[in-house]
């Protein structure tokens, strides 16, 4: 499936929430039909329940039981439990697009997306979107529910956020953007609490990002953020470059999953006031202990001086990619 919406749908398919022990069926006709009819008793107890059909204890069992084998998998996600007992119990909550308005989070994970599409907007109650592992490159922030409140989109192919920033949900929490190629110096800007008022954690690790100045002015300006995580970028191989963002951001709690401690914020105390610091080089030490399937050049000491013995010459290329 080429995009969200489409990836859903095929993901809905896999539940199976129409067959046995979800949806309408003989299993559950005369409870169903007691719903639909206000003057019919309700079959609730199980010796109420018709020859052929199955209670809601019975058919929540079928689901549940790890040995049954209509049971999901388990690690599957709390919201596909939710979505298996609830067309189970209640299938006509499930008809038309009440599906889309008990879905509080959603995950599709490596499933070829490339397009966050409007059909999104279908979901109403959506809190959550983990879209990680796809071939995303742009995502149309009017595509997103305006009660999202996490966004992940690490490992994919962003590389701009000015359509995801034209008007992005406002009460968003978590942004991840890692593992994608965001690079400078455009992109810093959209980082600012006008886009994001409520940004409490932010992942932009393992991009191409260079510049630590531009992006500590941008980052100063959101009073909610807690949580950074920057590592993997070329600014992080600047020496002074976790005491520049400690001392930078005085609200960060943790910084690349390590825990800021008073003692280290007061050892980086004043690096903030010396930008200069902050040089965009770094050396690199390689140490190379051992080499194989090279010709030993002692060999080559063996001939005797003015012998006609053929001169071979090697020539070798070592490439540095980073």
């Amino acid at each position: 499936p080429g995009s969200v919406s489409a990836a859903f749908q095929e993901h809905l398919k896999h539940l199976g929430l129409q067959d046995f022990p979800c949806g309408f069926g003989s299993w559950n006709k005369s409870r169903l039909n007691a719903r639909r009819s206000p003057r019919a008793e309700p079959a609730g107890l199980e010796k109420d329940v018709p020859v052929g059909e199955e209670t809601p204890e019975a058919l929540l069992e079928l689901l549940r039981d790890q040995h049954s084998p209509w049971a999901l998998p388990p690690d599957c996600s709390p919201q596909d439990r939710l979505l298996r007992e609830v067309a189970a119990l209640a299938p006509e909550l499930l008809h038309g697009s009440g599906v889309f308005q008990l879905v509080k989070s959603l995950r599709i994970l490596d499933k070829g997306v490339e397009e966050v599409d409007e059909g999104l907007l279908r979901f109403q109650q959506l809190e959550e979107l983990i879209l990680s592992a796809n071939h995303i490159s742009r995502v149309t922030s009017a595509h997103l529910p305006r009660t999202l409140k996490v966004l992940e989109l690490c490992c994919n192919a962003v590389d701009d956020l000015q359509d995801l920033c034209a008007w992005p949900p406002p009460e968003l929490q978590h942004l991840g953007l890692g593992y994608n190629r965001l690079c400078g110096p455009f992109q810093e800007k959209h980082l600012t609490v006008d886009f994001w008022p409520n940004l409490v954690s932010l992942d932009l690790s393992f991009n191409s990002l260079t510049d630590p100045l531009e992006l500590v002015s941008q980052l100063s300006t959101l009073q909610n953020l807690h949580i950074l995580v920057l590592q993997g970028n070329p600014l992080a191989l600047i020496p002074t470059y976790r005491g520049f963002l400690v001392d930078s951001l005085p609200k960060l709690s943790i910084l690349d999953d390590i825990h800021i401690r008073p003692e280290e914020r007061q050892q980086f105390h004043g690096l903030a006031r010396q930008p200069e610091l902050i040089r965009s080089e770094a050396r690199v030490v390689v140490s190379i202990g051992e080499m194989k399937g090279l010709p030993n050049p002692e060999a080559f000491q063996q001939l005797e001086v003015g012998s006609e013995g053929p001169v071979i010459t090697y020539s070798y290329c070592v490439t540095y990619e980073f």
